[in-house]
């Protein structure tokens, strides 16, 4: 705890004080750094009302600030809508602040309302992606302590079968009376926001581990304005005339900042696509002149092919995260386009990215230098900085920060006030980051962080597999792939696509981008004299 957060410290008007009653102990925190005067933010602090309320009160009602291929809304329909939906929480479903409510569905305009509504209300938001499934959502819906939802009606199938007795779900985008989309017509458009603290939680966050087991990460109003007041001030550097789209769902905080946070940050408006392939992103660009980008490195080398011929001169950023970018992405986009990909690393504990680099001051190759507002070392395994040149973990501070739920993990993420996010790296004698490998096991595939054993679990529960390891192995598309080598049952007959079989079973297990892209079938796992698989001989074998 710096001083300065100490001396910003307000009452909590969380009525439901489950987040603030599962915070990890204070001496495990992170050191938090505010350092630059836009980070001085008051003791009493709605994000949700910076964002939104703030614009409309300044005349800008008017303005376009979000637009789909159906719709466009503008900052004073958000608004309503957002205050509509705040109501409904309050009146219907008896929301008090704190109480936690999950969202689920594709980003559309509803979804953002959503989101705005929950944390008017003073609730926390645990934002999901529509992709997962029964099992997964039940163990989100326990670790968060949720009670209540908003879901969009394609979607609600999953979440029903995984609700306790006594949640309560409101379905938006269905024709039903009951629907939220109804229901909140019938509210007033004005909604007088819950006054909470900077430091009230206002949304969780998960991330998967290398035990499969999801995480929460828990953030404050102020880290929400945090993330706009660094990375997207200083190096996106918005303007009221950009327009952003993004393909990451607003469940990855990637998305929301990208989506949501920056572009409203900074009086801008967004394109929301439901289904962002990398074709339907290309075409969005040149149909809407969209202007700051944001997608996986998997993505910008989909798109190579129809990328020369695109007219794509609207662009003015284009943004990576949530995996690697290799330089010869980097390269190859840059050869066919011009652009000047921003490279950047992020992390869900820190909520949106920390080191990064634009225009003139990107080296290809390189991830970036510690954006303002942050502070990075490359340490040794006692938290001493190794010299430049030399390999070694990464360690950040900065006004974000990592606090898990209930986590056994906050003393190995945070230690001696330092963020250590689980990624070798190392800092040449400019400042500029170099990403070397994952610490851990974490599979990164496409954007997306998959963990090992939920696969293999997934796998272990079809009748016909005995054993099962799971690792990432290497892939010039989309960085890494899912590997599974599987034992099965002695007798065990899965077909004449046996592999076809086990995946078709684990997509319908958990979210269908964490099944395995490649299942070798084995008599026997290489294990250590003391039981223990020797995954690296599996990665070794990769072909």
């Amino acid at each position: 705890m710096s001083r300065r957060q100490l001396t910003q410290a307000a009452r909590s008007a969380h009525v439901d004080t489950f987040t603030r009653d599962n915070l990890p102990p204070r001496d495990q925190w992170p050191e938090f750094l505010f350092t630059l005067p836009e980070l001085d933010y008051p003791p009493t602090l709605n994000c949700a009302a910076e964002l939104l309320d703030r614009p409309v009160e300044a005349g800008n009602g008017a303005r376009r600030c979000i637009l789909t291929d159906a719709d466009e809304w503008s900052y004073a329909d958000l608004l309503a809508r957002s205050n509509q939906i705040a109501h409904a929480l309050v009146g219907e479903m008896g929301l008090v602040p704190g109480n936690r409510v999950l969202l689920r569905g594709p980003n559309n305009p509803w979804l953002v309302a959503s989101w705005f509504g929950v944390i008017k209300a003073g609730g926390v938001a645990v934002t999901t992606m529509p992709l997962l499934r029964q099992r997964e959502l039940e163990t989100m819906i326990d670790i968060a302590g949720v009670t209540m939802a908003i879901c969009d009606h394609r979607f609600v199938a999953d979440l029903d079968a995984a609700a306790p007795d006594g949640f309560q779900t409101f379905t938006y985008g269905g024709s039903d009376q009951d629907d939220l989309t109804m229901v909140a017509a019938g509210k007033r458009p004005q909604f007088k926001n819950v006054a909470t603290a900077a430091d009230d939680v206002c949304m969780l966050a998960f991330t998967s581990g290398t035990t499969g087991k999801p995480k929460a990460t828990m953030h404050f109003h102020r880290d929400v304005l945090a993330i706009a007041d660094t990375f997207s001030r200083h190096v996106l550097r918005p303007t009221p005339d950009d327009l952003f789209a993004a393909s990451p769902p607003l469940a990855f905080t990637f998305g929301l900042g990208q989506n949501v946070v920056f572009p409203l940050r900074a009086g801008a408006a967004v394109y929301l696509l439901e289904q962002p392939t990398p074709k339907a992103v290309l075409e969005a660009v040149e149909r809407h002149m969209i202007s700051v980008l944001a997608t996986a490195p998997t993505a910008y080398r989909a798109m190579l092919p129809d990328l020369r011929a695109a007219n794509i001169k609207s662009l003015r950023a284009c943004v990576s995260a949530g995996e690697t970018l290799p330089k010869a992405t980097w390269e190859a986009v840059h050869d066919a386009s011009g652009i000047r990909i921003i490279d950047g690393i992020g992390s869900t504990e820190m909520l949106h990215i920390f080191i990064s680099a634009a225009g003139d001051d990107i080296r290809p190759g390189s991830t970036g230098r510690a954006i303002p507002g942050y502070v990075a070392e490359v340490q040794d395994a006692e938290g001493g900085p190794v010299p430049d040149g030399e390999l070694g973990r990464l360690a950040v501070k900065g006004p974000t920060g990592c606090r898990y739920l209930r986590g056994d993990r906050q003393a190995t993420y945070v230690q001696d006030g330092w963020n250590i996010t689980g990624d070798v790296y190392v800092r040449d004698a400019g400042g500029y980051y170099r990403y070397q490998a994952r610490a851990d096991d974490m599979i990164i595939s496409a954007g997306y962080n998959i963990a090992g054993p939920e696969v293999e679990e997934a796998l272990l529960r079809h009748p016909a597999v005995a054993e099962a390891a799971v690792v990432g192995v290497p892939d010039e598309q989309r960085g890494m792939l899912v590997k599974a080598v599987v034992v099965l049952q002695d007798g065990a007959d899965l077909g004449p696509e046996p592999a076809k079989t086990l995946q078709d079973f684990v997509k319908g297990q958990i979210a269908p981008y964490k099944y395995p892209r490649v299942i070798e079938f084995a008599n026997a796992l290489p294990r250590t004299a003391t039981g223990k698989v020797q995954r690296f001989r599996l990665r070794e074998n990769a072909g």
